[in-house]
């Protein structure tokens, strides 16, 4: 079901600009000379280059193996690895103990860090180009720092809210456009249905609270001169976790935390009305809640003001880990497997559930609508309706050299959302001073 729409999304500059990324071209003492990088040949038929793969997406062999068979210079063996903070603390001690391998995916969220501590290969030389003519600006941004290309982009995450239909038309409640709707709703449908509320949102999960925070206009990292700014704790956070928490605290929303069984039970039950999820979360509600088809509804986010705007909720690249000897055959690969519609089809052909991620790259995502059946969301199509809401992601967010470190030090903070705005203050600072980079006051 291929989409008319050109892919459009909004430029998303990096907020700390020119400061910002002389700062992390300063910490990037461990980066490649371009004059150096490219190294490694891309083989031939008779002697392959093979390259080693550390992924963490579902249906990564699989397109590893169609690289494979159409590829006979350069081999890719894979690997799995766990997603998230660990995967991240594995690859990290693979780079420092000299047996990383030559390609790898990572969330756009820890791209500074590793970036700015020497562990990635500067791809600006074998990437840049493909990068700067394939991908859009906004993108770009998440992936170009300190004047340099650190990555290849693989998705877009624009956040969307997905609703029961059938408990909204139940309860004559229209689907909310701003945030105060969204709290009127929650009144509503609980008052008719105390058993039922809006959402659940217990805690443990900081992208998500960054991506809500993103979307209020939050701009977690900058600089100030020399030295990085962080703001985790700031106006426009502080009124989303205070937010969510006169939502817990009053009974509208679930304490159930996110990414748990208790979650999935009450969403297939009935007894949330809302998800906020991104635009690879459509692809979920097919396997985890099939009894529940043509009853689910994709709308945009709700915003504060009623103006369209949203924040991105993950996203995934390709890297070059530090060390890799054969960049050039990594590039190859990673152009294909970014740019080549064969290779989504080979990704998505593979999988037992179906996947929305909406691709960075506008020529893949033809090939990934087709995949996918819209009747499960009565025709909606989440491809088209992703894209709609990738144009209002808001531009100005940067993430910062400490991002993991955040990460873990929220998710330690339970469902108290303001605790984790705080505790995530006091990791990124430290971290900033840890790592012997300037501080802003």
């Amino acid at each position: 079901m291929p989409l008319s729409r050109h892919f459009r999304l909004p430029r998303l500059a990096l907020t700390a600009s020119a400061a910002s990324l002389a700062l992390l071209a300063t910490a990037c003492g461990g980066g490649q000379d371009p004059a150096d990088s490219g190294s490694g040949s891309a083989g031939s038929a008779d002697r392959p280059v093979t390259l080693t793969y550390w992924s963490s997406t579902a249906g990564a062999q699989q397109t590893a193996d169609a690289f494979n068979r159409t590829h006979k210079n350069i081999q890719v063996k894979f690997s799995a690895v766990p997603g998230g903070p660990d995967g991240a603390a594995k690859l990290s001690n693979a780079i420092k103990g000299g047996n990383a391998p030559d390609v790898a995916t990572m969330d756009y969220s820890a791209l500074p860090e590793f970036a700015s501590s020497g562990q990635l290969e500067d791809l600006s030389p074998t990437s840049g180009k493909l990068v700067s003519e394939k991908f859009p600006a906004a993108v770009q941004s998440l992936v170009n720092l300190g004047g340099k290309t650190w990555a290849v982009p693989f998705d877009v995450t624009p956040l969307e809210l997905f609703y029961r239909k059938d408990i909204f038309e139940k309860h004559r409640v229209a689907v909310p456009k701003t945030w105060a709707e969204y709290r009127q709703a929650a009144e509503r449908i609980n008052k008719a249905d105390p058993s039922v509320r809006i959402t659940n949102f217990g805690g443990g999960d900081p992208a998500l609270l960054a991506g809500l925070a993103w979307q209020a206009g939050a701009k977690w990292y900058g600089t100030e001169g020399n030295a990085w700014k962080v703001s985790i704790d700031d106006p426009a956070s502080r009124k989303v976790a205070e937010y969510w928490n006169g939502l817990l605290a009053s009974g509208l929303a679930s304490k159930t935390p996110l990414w748990g069984e208790g979650e999935a039970k009450e969403r297939s039950t009935g007894k949330v009305a809302t998800v906020i999820g991104a635009a690879w979360t459509a692809g979920t509600f097919l396997t985890a809640y099939p009894d529940l088809k043509g009853k689910w509804g994709i709308a945009p986010l709700p915003t504060w003001d009623g103006k369209p705007a949203t924040g991105m909720y993950g996203g995934t690249s390709y890297i070059v880990p530090k060390g890799s000897r054969q960049s050039r055959a990594a590039a190859e690969f990673i152009a294909w497997v970014t740019t080549e519609p064969e290779a989504v089809k080979a990704r998505l052909s593979s999988l037992k559930a179906p996947s929305s991620a909406l691709p960075a790259n506008p020529g893949m995502r033809a090939a990934a609508a087709k995949l996918f059946d819209p009747a499960y969301f009565a025709g909606q199509d989440p491809y088209a309706l992703a894209d709609e809401a990738a144009a209002t992601i808001l531009p100005g967010w940067t993430w910062g050299p400490a991002q993991l470190q955040v990460t873990a030090a929220q998710g330690a903070a339970g469902a108290d959302l303001v605790k984790a705005l705080t505790e995530g203050q006091v990791a990124a600072e430290k971290a900033v001073r840890d790592r012997g980079l300037g501080l802003a006051g």
